[in-house]
C-alpha cells in the first residue's frame, strides 16, 4: 500500500467518524443559562440542502470551472427562539477534475437569516469519499453580525460523481443533506 493511499485511508476513517457525529448533533438545543452549562453550548442549529453545480461539467481532465453553490436552511433551532431557517449562496472559480474534488479549501460565507440579518464566518474545510458519498466538513469562527466570536460546523453530504459521467459529459451537480451548528 503506498504511503498516499495509506493517508487517504486514514483521513476518509477520520473524516467519516466527524461527519457522523455531526450529522448525530440533532439533540434538541437549551439555553445555557437555563442548564447551567458552558456559555458555548449550541446557540443555533440547522438542517436544509445544498446544491452545487459545476460549469462546465466536471471530468477527470483537470481544467478551470465555475462553482455555484446554494444551501437553503429549512429547520433551525435557535436558543433565543429567533432564527427559523437560513441561506447562503455562492460562486467561486476552480480547477479541478473527478479525482482531485477533495481538496481542503478555506472561504467566507454569508449565512442569511430569517431574521433579516447575517452571519459571516471565516469557514475551512475538507472533503473525503464515504460509501458513494462526498461528505464535507466545514469549520470556522463568525466574524461579523449574528453570532460574533462562535464557532460554526457544517456537515454537507453529497452523491459522489459516477466514473461514467467523469468519462463523458462531465458531473455538473449535485443535491444533498447539509446541518449546521453554531456553539
Amino acid at each position: 500500500m503506498t504511503v498516499e493511499r495509506s493517508r487517504l485511508r486514514s483521513r476518509t476513517r477520520a473524516l467519516a467518524a466527524i461527519a457522523t457525529l455531526g450529522l448525530a448533533v440533532a439533540t434538541p438545543l437549551t439555553s445555557a443559562s437555563a442548564q447551567g452549562h458552558d456559555q458555548r453550548s449550541a446557540l443555533l442549529q440547522c438542517q436544509g440542502t445544498e446544491s452545487v453545480s459545476y460549469s462546465p461539467g466536471v471530468t477527470f481532465q483537470q481544467r478551470h470551472l465555475e462553482v455555484a453553490t446554494d444551501g437553503r436552511f429549512m429547520s433551525c433551532v435557535d436558543v433565543g427562539g429567533k432564527v427559523k431557517s437560513g441561506s447562503y449562496q455562492e460562486k467561486f472559480p476552480l480547477f479541478a477534475g473527478c479525482d482531485d474534488l477533495l481538496e481542503g479549501f478555506t472561504a467566507r460565507r454569508t449565512f442569511r437569516w430569517s431574521t433579516g440579518d447575517t452571519s459571516v464566518a471565516e469557514i475551512s474545510g475538507s472533503s473525503t469519499a464515504v460509501a458513494g458519498q462526498v461528505v464535507t466538513t466545514i469549520t470556522g469562527e463568525v466574524v461579523k453580525g449574528r453570532f460574533k466570536g462562535r464557532t460554526a460546523v457544517e456537515v454537507i453530504t453529497l452523491p459522489q460523481p459516477g466514473a461514467l459521467q467523469c468519462l463523458t459529459t462531465g458531473f455538473t451537480g449535485a443535491t444533498g443533506v447539509t446541518t449546521l451548528t453554531i456553539a
